[in-house]
């Protein structure tokens, strides 16, 4: 069973950058579509990013489109999330997920498509 640690989080103005990593124990991240979510103070966990088994498809949702970018390393079993212009409303605490799949190109959206969850890592982006 592949469990997942995030890594990456911290606290950065208006306009900066973090790179959160999401990490496996246990097992690589073959076989595993991957996404990130995040979930703000009293609001419900929302889509980020997602990306395929072979790393060759990723899906974002819009407001950060052009600015975060998914990427994976299967051989070093790390899944990346580069965040760029980040802005205050980015403040949350981030979450990869993961599944297992047998089509490699596919990708998921939603909470209930990922059986694996990381315990999540803070980010907060000051004004």
């Amino acid at each position: 069973q592949v469990q997942l640690v995030e890594s990456g989080g911290g606290l950065v103005q208006a306009g900066g950058s973090l790179r959160l990593s999401c990490a496996t124990s246990g097992r690589t991240f073959s076989f595993y579509a991957v996404g990130w979510f995040r979930q703000a103070p009293g609001k419900e966990r929302e889509f980020v990013a997602a990306i395929s088994w072979s790393g060759g498809d990723t899906y974002y949702t819009d407001f950060v489109k052009g600015r975060f970018t998914i990427s994976r390393d299967n051989a070093g079993s790390t899944v990346s999330l580069q965040m760029n212009s980040l802005k205050p409303e980015d403040t949350a605490v981030y979450f990869c997920a993961a599944r297992p799949i047998v089509n490699r190109s596919r990708y998921y959206t939603g909470v209930n498509d990922y059986s694996i969850w990381g315990q999540g890592t803070q980010v907060t982006v000051s004004s």
